[in-house]
């Protein structure tokens, strides 16, 4: 590390213009997915935009909701996942390691690892500093 940089929170180093976080390691769980320590606006100052590396454990399942006003982005690295999505999550699509996906704001959607025995592991993008607001649980029975 430079003599330029200092640390703005515990594990991120600013070497003044870059911002780098080393490793993540696992620092939170949400809706049944692990998250490693990503970048966003608490802890890089991000004004538009927050990422990090989500783990869905084999079988598990990130139960139906709704992104408020922000696009997401992924990149399957590793596992196969099934979303089922729109009103009344009504529709299919499966994933898999190697795939992008793009999320529209505002579209239900629920996400299944469908490996029993296999960990899905993404690369997840979001057009909102924020990590965790505008994030709302979605009922299918509302749209049924």
């Amino acid at each position: 590390m430079s003599d330029k940089s200092e640390f703005i929170n515990e594990g991120v180093e600013n070497h003044g213009g870059i911002i780098t976080i080393r490793g993540g390691g696992n620092k939170r769980e949400w809706n049944n997915i692990r998250y490693k320590q990503g970048m966003s606006g608490k802890n890089v100052g991000s004004k538009e935009l927050s990422m990090n590396v989500a783990t869905i454990p084999p079988g598990g399942v990130a139960y139906a909701h709704i992104h408020v006003d922000f696009e997401v982005m992924l990149y399957i690295l590793e596992g196969n996942v099934r979303h089922i999505f729109g009103a009344g999550l009504k529709k299919e699509v499966f994933n898999q390691a190697g795939d992008f996906i793009f999320i529209e704001p505002g579209v239900p959607h629920e996400v299944y690892n469908v490996s029993d025995t296999e960990e899905v592991v993404a690369v997840v993008a979001r057009s909102a500093a924020d990590e965790w607001d505008k994030i709302v649980d979605y009922d299918p029975k509302t749209d049924a």
